[in-house]
């Protein structure tokens, strides 16, 4: 049982569990014989210090069931009944009792329950849960807890544990703030007030971004479908089933709120006992506009591997777990792109599988050449076995008709890029209006995940930045050294550095290249902040396009497109209960697309 804090200014009220009167005629919890200082509700049994006071000890206790969850998490919540409480606002007043789905007598939320059972910690260090296990229970009829009602978080994450295991009713919306665990685990993350934003993309590593983390912290809540098991049928809490028109992308409002309140390792969830109410959708966003001059992307596409590319192998080794699922993931990526309109796109996450007939890029390229008809003139950057040893790689596509390539492609595989990242790939495009040349550098840097595998300077950090971070740091200073040696002969300065870094806007590698002299494209002619990744309810920009200054004079504008990021599993490839319509764009990846226009070629 964490520890608890003292009180807090909040907007708080009471309301009772209309599930019927106070029974009459109940006898008040009394103090157990041959204990000393026994508890006489439940606030005493789980007291104000890391771990309850009678840990270990069989005990008798009374309390009214808030939450029945003995079928799918084997308990129920027991909390003290209206008049019983402690008078301790920094205590909970309420716990779990282990017990079987098919012992008796069985319980219902409002019953009240006598219970003899053993006092239990559950879990490690000072993030465990009071129990009661091995428990007798005799059910005395029907009766009456009280709701803590919110409509504002509390001043610090920390107060949340006060409320920890009981009946907790939120009385204002809530924004989602993530749903990338909707379709498996039944799961939505929520936040009160606007969403959350990743604490190292708004600041640099230091007490502003901490001050945001705390921020973050006492506003964010996950809401659970109060199962354990994972990809459920049915999603009970939710009005309909997410669909085109009803989406519930990150961005919308929910309202009526209510659950039973339990800790978990990364922050706070309710158990939810109610059903929700959608309050209002954010939108999906339209494609972009036609492209004002010569436009390029980058596409995270999420493990896109072929099989053996005539059909076969499958699984894969990533991505696409069978040859449907591959159709429909391709269908997806190929409407993207073609919406895009791009004349050179960065691929990441590509099958590292050559250039070859067979080869995921070929199959790929063929299938959107394929889909644009009379229009197909999509060719790639073919670099044959220098594309390094990674299970996937970095691509470039372009359009024939826009853009021709000048001289050979350049690869960086000295170290960092001999492991951890992928292996960068130059290429000089040219006009083919009027033959104004520049360099794209496609790249795919070392994730933030394996720490259990990150030694010295590589672990976490503890300071916002993830663990790695030094290796994407030299995996910066290497990419600015190699470019400014002109691998690709280019005889000019002009270079588009493109792709997922995965830093967030203000960490340590980017501001190595932002100090290098390197423009961020996004914030040099973005209107407007926007992310591409979203994780555990926090959003930012993983994907980035970085200029030289020279070519950055021609930048006309930049934009994310957010198809991806925002969107539940349920849209995507993999899910066999297609919600959209067949090709649609939305969640053919877990990243959104980057889209950059350049004054090059135009008048």
């Amino acid at each position: 049982m964490p520890s608890r804090r003292a009180p807090i200014a909040r907007c708080l009220s009471s309301c009772l569990l209309a599930l019927s009167a106070l029974m009459t005629g109940c006898d008040s919890p009394t103090a157990q014989p041959g204990i000393a200082n026994s508890p006489r509700n439940l606030g005493q049994l789980q007291g104000n210090g890391a771990r309850s006071e009678f840990e270990g000890q069989r005990l008798q206790i009374q309390g009214v069931v808030t939450g029945n969850f003995v079928k799918a998490l084997g308990g129920f919540y027991l909390q003290d009944a209206v008049g019983e409480e402690d008078g301790d606002p920094a205590t909970s007043d309420a716990l779990f009792v282990a017990w079987p789905r098919d012992a008796q007598p069985t319980v219902r939320r409002g019953d009240r329950v006598h219970v003899n059972a053993v006092v239990r910690e559950v879990g490690s260090g000072e993030q465990t849960q009071t129990q009661l296990q091995d428990a007798q229970i005799e059910v005395l009829g029907r009766a009456a807890a009280k709701a803590v009602v919110l409509s504002a978080p509390p001043a610090n994450a920390a107060d949340w544990e006060r409320f920890e295991n009981m009946w907790v009713r939120i009385d204002s919306p809530l924004s989602v703030t993530g749903n990338d665990g909707l379709l498996r685990y039944g799961e939505l993350s929520v936040a009160f007030g606007t969403r959350l934003t990743a604490p190292t993309e708004a600041h640099p590593p230091g007490p502003e971004a901490r001050a945001l983390q705390a921020d973050n912290a006492r506003r964010s809540l996950t809401l659970d479908d109060a199962r354990r098991s994972e990809y459920p049928e049915k999603l009970w809490f939710l009005p309909a089933v997410p669909s085109a028109e009803e989406p519930l992308r990150a961005g919308s409002l929910l309202s009526g709120v209510e659950g039973v309140l339990e800790s978990r390792p990364w922050g706070w969830a309710l158990q939810l006992t109610e059903a929700l109410h959608v309050q209002s959708q954010a939108p999906r966003p339209a494609p972009p506009a036609p492209p004002n001059g010569l436009r390029v992307a980058s596409f995270n596409v999420l493990n896109y591997f072929n099989g053996n590319g005539r059909g076969g192998d499958f699984p894969t080794e990533r991505g696409a777990r069978t040859a449907a699922e591959l159709q429909r993931q391709r269908g997806k990526i190929i409407t993207a792109i073609t919406a895009l309109q791009a004349d050179i796109v960065a691929l990441l996450e590509i099958e590292n599988d050559g250039d070859g007939k067979h080869s995921a890029i070929a199959e790929l390229v063929a299938a959107l050449n394929q889909s644009l008809g009379d229009a197909g003139d999509y060719d790639w950057v073919r670099v044959g076995k220098d594309s390094g040893s990674d299970a996937i790689r970095v691509a470039l596509i372009y359009r024939r008709q826009n853009v021709q390539m000048l001289g050979e492609p350049a690869v960086l595989k000295a170290a960092p890029f001999d492991d951890l990242h992928r292996v960068p790939l130059a290429q000089t495009f040219a006009s083919t209006k009027n033959l104004q040349a520049f360099t794209v550098i496609a790249n795919h840097w070392k994730s933030k995940g394996g720490c259990e595998e990150a030694e010295g300077g590589n672990r976490d950090q503890g300071d916002g930045q993830g663990c790695w971070n030094a290796a994407r740091v030299e995996a910066a200073r290497a990419l600015d050294r190699w470019i400014a040696s002109d691998p690709t002969a280019a005889g000019n300065a002009r270079h588009l550095v493109i792709g997922d870094l995965n830093s967030y806007s203000q960490e340590d590698p980017l501001r190595l290249l932002r100090n290098a002299g390197w423009v961020d494209g996004h914030s040099r002619a973005s209107e407007s902040a926007s992310h591409s990744f979203v994780f555990r309810g926090l959003r930012g920009r993983l994907d980035h396009a970085f200029l030289s200054p020279s070519l950055a004079n021609d930048l006309a504008s930049a934009q994310v497109w957010s198809i991806n990021a925002d969107e539940s599993e349920v849209f995507g490839y993999a899910h066999v209960k297609q919600v959209d319509p067949e090709n649609a764009v939305f969640r053919s990846s877990d990243h959104d697309p980057l889209v950059l226009d350049l004054r090059i070629g135009t008048p």
